[in-house]
């Protein structure tokens, strides 16, 4: 499957691909997550080749060199977004050079990914405004982290959460998904009041806290379904759902398929 969506301010790729021999390119001036895991991968950008275990939900961001991919033995799911050259300049306040960052962790870009991702899977999703809104959102978070000119302001936006807190918040959610995670627990983990930490962490991510954590548990759950034999009532259970008839709800819902027919 693969999907191409344009926006106001951004284009976004989506695919889910079978095993494949051939290599495959990931262009320039993108930032992406690759929703599947994999292991000892191949892949070659400015002259430099790696191999290396990617993660689920590992982000990609590619300034001037693209990524080649050697061939992949597992299905690989993938988002790539491409900011608008335009909009980008004009974050900017001139040209700029992004340095490339590969297979790092990005609870922000994660965020703002898993949002795209939905419109390319079950359709719908994102309005004119609320695409265009993302695009700028993405385009700051990316100048912040990734600019290499020194005239590209690095200062938080008012109103946000800086990378550092977010992967603090990350790191508590996905060390227990099973367990009870509560708006309480992540504030005090960002040292704000629930009520500023929801409104910041939204404003950041473009997912409210309880989105971002469902999201978190449904990427663990596919994960496990695609990689061991567990059953879907365990499954669940182990990402912190207590309702199987929910969990079955919300994966429909995310993915276009219920967790039995996934495997499939």
């Amino acid at each position: 499957m693969r999907s191409i969506i344009e926006w106001p301010g951004m284009r976004s790729e989506y695919c889910w691909l079978p095993p494949q021999d051939e290599p495959t390119v990931t262009r320039p001036h993108q930032l992406g997550i690759s929703f599947s895991a994999h292991r000892a991968q191949e892949w070659e950008s400015g002259g430099r080749a790696v191999r290396a275990d990617i993660p689920a939900g590992a982000a990609f961001v590619t300034g001037e060199e693209a990524i080649t991919w050697g061939g992949v033995s597992t299905p690989t799911e993938a988002l790539e977004i491409y900011p608008d050259p335009a909009l980008v300049r004009r974050h900017a306040g001139g040209a700029v050079q992004v340095e490339g960052a590969h297979c790092v962790r990005d609870g922000v870009l994660f965020g703002m990914a898993t949002l795209v991702k939905r419109a390319h899977v079950v359709g719908g999703g994102l309005t004119d405004i609320e695409a265009s809104t993302l695009a700028h959102r993405l385009v700051a978070h990316m100048l912040r982290n990734h600019a290499r000119s020194a005239a590209v302001p690095r200062a938080r936006a008012v109103g946000v959460l800086d990378r550092r807190t977010v992967e603090r918040v990350t790191d508590y959610v996905d060390a227990d998904l099973a367990g009870p995670i509560t708006l309480d627990r992540m504030a005090d983990v960002a040292a704000l009041s629930p009520y500023h930490f929801a409104r910041a962490f939204k404003a950041t991510t473009g997912l409210a806290p309880h989105r971002f954590v469902t999201a978190r548990r449904l990427e663990a759950a596919k994960a496990a379904l695609l990689t061991s034999k567990a059953s879907v009532v365990d499954v669940a259970h182990s990402v912190g759902f207590a309702n199987v008839s929910h969990f079955r709800r919300l994966f429909r819902r995310e993915f276009g398929v219920a967790p039995g027919e996934l495997r499939r």
